[in-house]
């Protein structure tokens, strides 16, 4: 009888074990570095969008002496003068009136509204920069779950 060698061309448990625990150890390293990018993108949709309002309404301004959109037609003002194609929408605001609803009035902050547009003599004078996004920090350009924000 002959003595036969077999050769063996399947992976062993150790083998398998070793490759699930160094992609473990991997994932481990590598996942909470993506677990911000909704809301990173988010914040630059929000960053990009105040941007973009803020000249428009400024362009607005500069074509009605100085006058901004009246409160009650602020979006649709801005829309059929043609300076945006339409309502922005907040994707950080959850609130009840909507991610294009806006509140044009004598204050600096709302949680009832995603765009807020001040108007008070504290913001005088009326600048197009007094256009705030509710749940987005300016500063940080991050998203912020407390609506005061």
């Amino acid at each position: 009888m002959r003595n036969r060698r077999t050769i063996s061309k399947a992976f062993t448990l150790v083998e398998i074990l070793i490759v699930v625990v160094i992609l473990g150890i991997l994932a481990a390293i590598v996942v909470p570095q993506f677990t911000n990018a909704t809301q990173d993108a988010q914040g630059g949709n929000i960053q990009s969008q105040l941007k973009t309002l803020q000249n428009q309404i400024e362009l607005y301004a500069a074509r009605n002496n100085g006058a901004y959109p009246p409160a009650a037609t602020f979006w649709d003002t801005l829309i059929t003068g043609g300076y945006i194609k339409a309502a922005p929408k907040n994707p950080a605001f959850t609130g009840a009136g909507g991610p294009t609803s806006i509140t044009v009035a004598d204050s600096t902050g709302s949680a009832n509204a995603a765009w807020v547009f001040t108007t008070s003599a504290a913001a005088s004078p009326l600048l197009p920069s007094n256009l705030y996004a509710s749940n987005f920090n300016e500063t940080t350009s991050r998203v912020s779950s407390n609506p005061a924000d």
